[in-house]
């Protein structure tokens, strides 16, 4: 993490209030508006993991078409202008870890992406087939914001009672190197318990400067935006 801010400053879907997503022109624009990360995702053609590799967040979108390939997006996320730039790599289902950490190698790519999921089987798969690549686990798993806000409300009293131990736990255990929770589930004690099992917490999806202000100054490692350019209004 040498020579990167106090707060890393992550781009969502490279940046999606600018230009749409997944989109090798959202990380253009992501990049011209100063990130350190880009986030995007990755989903497989078929649900059962096979088919071509996709930057898409879900199949009605993948049906729509326009969708750039792994490969492609990865091509262009490899030129020397997105030299200084980490990636985080979310994968939307299970069944094709091992062909996304194949691509990255190819690219020259993986020593500088962090792979997240909210599936955990996912999860361990991958650290299994690599233990030296960073992975984060995503909170709550969730396949679209309508079904995170349903989880979120469902789910935010038990996440906040029970996630600063279970996560520190999962830390501590090499299980994961990061969390990256819903931004309303990060509470002080949250931070303190990532942060002292040596993790990054990353926040997600958060488009107002206030907000953002309140997170770096829980010490959060960075925030995720759709619009990266609030990071500097903040």
């Amino acid at each position: 993490m040498s020579g990167l801010p106090a707060l890393i400053r992550v781009g969502h879907k490279g940046a999606d209030a600018i230009v749409a997503g997944n989109t090798l022109a959202s990380f253009d624009a992501a990049l011209h508006a100063g990130v350190d990360m880009i986030e995007f995702d990755v989903l497989a053609e078929r649900p059962d993991g096979d088919g071509e590799l996709f930057v898409v967040h879900d199949h009605r979108a993948l049906a729509r078409g326009g969708a750039p390939t792994l490969d492609a997006a990865l091509a262009h996320l490899r030129t020397a202008a997105f030299g200084g730039i980490r990636l985080q790599v979310d994968l939307k289902r299970q069944g094709y870890e091992p062909r996304v950490l194949d691509a990255l190698t190819t690219a020259g790519l993986r020593e500088r992406t962090l792979i997240t999921t909210g599936e955990w089987r996912s999860l361990e798969r991958v650290r299994s087939l690599d233990p030296s690549v960073r992975i984060g686990w995503t909170v709550p798993a969730t396949f679209g914001e309508r079904s995170a806000q349903f989880a979120l409300r469902s789910l935010e009293r038990l996440l906040r009672a029970g996630l600063p131990a279970r996560a520190a736990e999962r830390l501590r255990a090499g299980a994961i190197d990061a969390l990256v929770p819903q931004w309303p589930l990060v509470t002080p004690a949250l931070v303190a318990a990532v942060l002292g099992a040596g993790g990054e917490l990353y926040a997600w999806t958060v488009d107002d400067p206030d907000v953002i202000r309140r997170l770096e100054g829980l010490g959060v490692t960075g925030v995720i935006s759709n619009d990266p350019r609030l990071f500097a209004a903040a």
